[in-house]
């Protein structure tokens, strides 16, 4: 395993029945994974993070970037690669988090369509070579604690929007004990625009995923319940049961 970076936690992970879970030093639950299906995703507000979909054709996915800032347990990088055979990007501070990964939770090497930037968000967001390419970015920052988004600006969100491709859309994963996701929710609609902004109801662990559109759509509901058929159909992602706790901020 990788050296141990100053200032960032150890990694380790523990098994629970059939599903393997990520922490960074403490007992929060950074990610997850079934043992026996470490391609599909687990957990339910992540699952929630691929609500993406619902605004692109399917025929379209594989020709499409995805990018995650927020290596976690790769469960979005994974199923993006892998199952949705996309290009795929992800961003991780902590290099001992990518070793993690690798070892214990089925990341597979990089290759022609899957890269990881040991980098810090912020800053690897600036680049030029991302500007405008990602279709799909997914936004899930969270320090060992769990308390509150490490980057939670609107500098950054407006960051984000530039990254974004003109039908292009980013999910984030709001959540912890001093997050206040009304704040959270007011500095990405300054980015956005509120008319660009859908949110589900809050898991019942707390997680509330937010989705910003590049340039806000409004599809009617009947072809929203169409793609998410599509999507449950290919993908086995619980899409149609989205649609019940699924709405745009501003009406």
């Amino acid at each position: 395993m990788a050296a141990r970076a100053p200032d960032l936690p150890e990694v380790n992970f523990s098994d629970w029945g059939d599903t393997r879970y990520l922490h960074l030093g403490t007992e929060w639950v950074q990610g997850s994974m079934r043992l026996d299906a470490p391609y599909e995703i687990e957990l339910e507000y992540v699952q929630r993070m691929m609500a993406w979909l619902l605004f692109v054709e399917p025929a379209s996915v594989a020709q499409r970037h995805a990018m995650q800032l927020g290596l976690g347990a790769a469960a979005l990088t994974k199923f993006c690669r892998k199952q949705l055979r996309m290009r795929t990007t992800a961003v991780e501070l902590n290099p001992q988090v990518l070793a993690a990964c690798r070892g214990w939770f089925k990341l597979p090497p990089d290759d022609a369509k899957l890269r990881v930037v040991i980098a810090d968000a912020a800053e690897e967001i600036r680049r030029a070579e991302w500007q405008g390419t990602v279709d799909a970015l997914q936004v899930d920052l969270y320090d060992h604690e769990a308390a509150a988004p490490v980057l939670d600006s609107e500098d950054f969100y407006a960051g984000c929007r530039r990254l974004l491709t003109e039908d292009g859309c980013m999910t984030v994963n709001l959540f912890g004990r001093s997050s206040s996701y009304e704040r959270s929710l007011e500095k990405i609609g300054a980015a956005f625009g509120t008319e660009s902004l859908w949110a589900f109801r809050p898991t019942r662990e707390g997680n509330t995923v937010v989705l910003a559109q590049r340039n806000a759509q409004r599809p009617k509901r009947e072809r929203l319940a169409e793609q998410a058929q599509s999507i449950q159909t290919r993908w086995g992602l619980p899409a149609p049961k989205w649609l019940r706790v699924f709405k745009p901020v501003s009406s």
